[in-house]
């Protein structure tokens, strides 16, 4: 089971260096408005996998695997991941891809995603409160059933996400269009996952952090941790194939390299070594603070929530996206050049 996890990561891994889905420079181009790619591929793969997975689960091959739409978790922590991604440029899954790559960057990052992880273990009794009410678990077909008119729905939704994924195109500087096939080959992965006698559980990688980070600091003794050791060690395997894919992809393409400071850090933020090694500790903080409290992060909640139509993952994408814009408006500003 360990090298079929490591075999689906190294994949993921591949699927999103061929459209440069994991890079610090279209991530960060996101937040500012320069590079659609990560958004396109997301919608273009909602739209194929929502289709593909709910004929899977119909035909009895998975189940589905919602995320309780927790109001105020949904809310503050998209919210709060959104503002960490931007910051960080980076999501959960695609920090052990880049790091693999020789991003070091993104290496400060997972560390500070472990610091975020333990850091969330210890406030959660305290946190909890406010992170519902708890609305369930909604999807449109626990609202619908399975019948004639949930299949038309989900087609005509799946249509929509396809074409707002080309309507987000014509727009995007960026003309590159390997976002195309990286969207609809993490539809078909993401669907290869759920299948029962393949995973039985969708795509996901911020667990991990929680569970590397109290692993660490031996803070296993309670609830939360034995909630996610599972998911988390699974996730922990998952990550470390998608860290070969990077390492692995990125020799045989001899584009491997160290770096700390990408380009479009250097054309908002400027050059200094430690203002980004600060920035990119506290961004993997915040990043992974804010997909717990959600109860997931862009390839857990947004994607794998996304194809089920979720109710949970399509509102945490809303407000992860209202944070991302927000903070990439507010901190690649020219008015922050240089400084910390």
């Amino acid at each position: 089971m360990i090298i079929t996890i490591l075999v689906l990561g190294f994949i993921f891994g591949i699927i999103l260096q061929y459209a440069g889905l994991n890079k610090y420079n279209v991530i960060s181009g996101l937040a500012t408005k320069e590079n659609y790619a990560v958004a396109k591929a997301i919608a273009i793969a909602i739209g194929v996998g929502a289709i593909f997975l709910n004929f899977e689960i119909m035909f009895g091959f998975a189940s589905y695997h919602i995320k309780p739409f927790l109001i105020g978790g949904i809310v503050i922590g998209g919210l709060v991941f959104g503002i960490g991604m931007a910051i960080l440029g980076y999501c959960p899954g695609t920090l052990a891809i880049s790091s693999g790559e020789g991003s070091i960057d993104a290496v400060i990052g997972i560390i500070g995603g472990f610091a975020g992880g333990f850091f969330y273990t210890l406030i959660l009794p305290y946190i909890k409160p406010f992170l519902g009410p708890n609305l369930g678990n909604l999807s449109l077909n626990s609202i619908m059933g399975t019948n004639v008119f949930f299949v038309i729905i989900l087609i005509v939704a799946g249509i929509l996400f396809v074409i707002s994924a080309f309507w987000l195109q014509k727009i995007d500087k960026n003309k590159d269009k390997k976002w195309i096939y990286s969207g609809i080959a993490l539809a078909i992965l993401n669907t290869i996952v759920f299948a029962s006698g393949v995973a039985n559980r969708p795509i996901g990688a911020s667990t991990t952090y929680p569970y590397i980070g109290d692993l660490i600091t031996n803070l296993t003794g309670n609830d939360y941790f034995h909630k996610i050791k599972t998911p988390g060690n699974w996730e922990f395997i998952f990550l470390s194939g998608a860290f070969l894919s990077g390492l692995v992809i990125s020799l045989i393409r001899k584009d491997f390299k160290i770096v700390l400071l990408h380009k479009n850090w250097i054309k908002y933020k400027g050059s200094s070594s430690i203002n980004r090694i600060i920035w990119s500790f506290i961004g993997g903080f915040i990043l992974i603070i804010g997909a717990r409290m959600a109860g997931g992060c862009t390839s857990g909640h947004i994607l794998s929530g996304g194809m089920q139509l979720a109710f949970s993952s399509l509102s945490f994408a809303i407000f992860v996206f209202i944070g991302l814009l927000a903070t990439g408006k507010i901190f690649y500003s020219n008015t922050n050049h240089n400084k910390i």
